[in-house]
């Protein structure tokens, strides 16, 4: 499946007041927030990238156009000759799309329309959530379910308390977000072209179409509780820092598991392509 991945806005939550790069451009480890969302994908078979450009575009294309597979390869040295025992992007299509330095995500998609407009299915995201989400299983679902796009939910991540007010102004409860039944909008989207049906010019992905097909009853949410992080901030680009020079690294199943073919993946649940 075609993946495309926003990544044009200008994460002012991210930028340190130093450099101009754009927040997937951050690092955690050797390689970019956006190196690790495309390496995910791949590790499931799906290699063929659509990349939705705004604020820093150059940065991301010249990353690519000059990309060091030496980064996070092992390789040989010998007589000046490179021996690579390994390489990450070879085999990865990537098609670099300016979308607008101002446009919603919804607008984003709408502009690089004629490049999944043929595809039954397709894959789209953010590009700085890492997680270590079972995506063969959660394509299965959607695949079984008749929708028309799916989003992945996971639990509150935020860190503060609801309270509850009385009539006079006393408060009745405190209850911290994270223990609430709630589900958060976690990216990771399975989608059809049906949702161009429902993007409205400069609208919004999830505001508008994900609203929409959710009224047909045509929006599935893929629930799950396991590792999922946003880098919408230094701290939390930091905490994954940490995280990855400690060895706790969940989102790199490529590290643990071989890579998955998705029709073998597939296959294995009871589902044909």
């Amino acid at each position: 499946m075609k993946v495309v991945l926003f990544c044009g806005g200008y994460g002012m939550r991210m930028r340190d007041g130093v450099t101009d790069l754009p927040k997937p451009m951050t690092r955690v480890g050797p390689r970019p927030l956006i190196w690790h969302v495309m390496r995910y994908y791949a590790h499931f078979g799906h290699k063929d990238f659509v990349l939705c450009l705004g604020y820093g575009a150059d940065h991301i294309k010249d990353y690519f156009l000059n990309y060091r597979e030496t980064a996070s390869n092992d390789f040989t040295l010998r007589r000046g000759e490179l021996e690579m025992h390994g390489t990450d992007v070879e085999d990865w299509t990537i098609t670099f799309v300016h979308t607008g330095m101002d446009s919603a995500i919804g607008e984003r998609l709408r502009r690089v329309r004629e490049y999944v407009q043929d595809e039954e299915v397709f894959l789209a995201n953010y590009s700085d959530v890492l997680t270590d989400l079972p995506l063969d299983l959660m394509i299965d679902k959607f695949r079984s379910s008749g929708a028309s796009a799916a989003l992945l939910a996971v639990p509150p991540q935020s860190a503060f308390h609801c309270v509850d007010v009385a009539p006079d102004g006393m408060v009745t409860s405190v209850t911290s977000v994270s223990k609430m039944d709630l589900w958060e909008n976690g990216g990771y989207l399975i989608l059809t072209p049906e949702v161009f049906d429902h993007l409205p010019v400069n609208g919004d992905l999830v505001e508008d179409a994900c609203v929409a097909l959710a009224k047909q009853n045509k929006l599935l949410a893929y629930q799950y509780s396991g590792f999922w992080r946003a880098s919408d901030t230094m701290k939390e680009r930091n905490a994954l820092e940490a995280g990855y020079q400690a060895g706790n690294r969940p989102w790199m199943l490529w590290e643990t598991t071989p890579d998955r073919d998705p029709f073998h993946a597939l296959a294995e649940h009871g589902v044909h392509a």
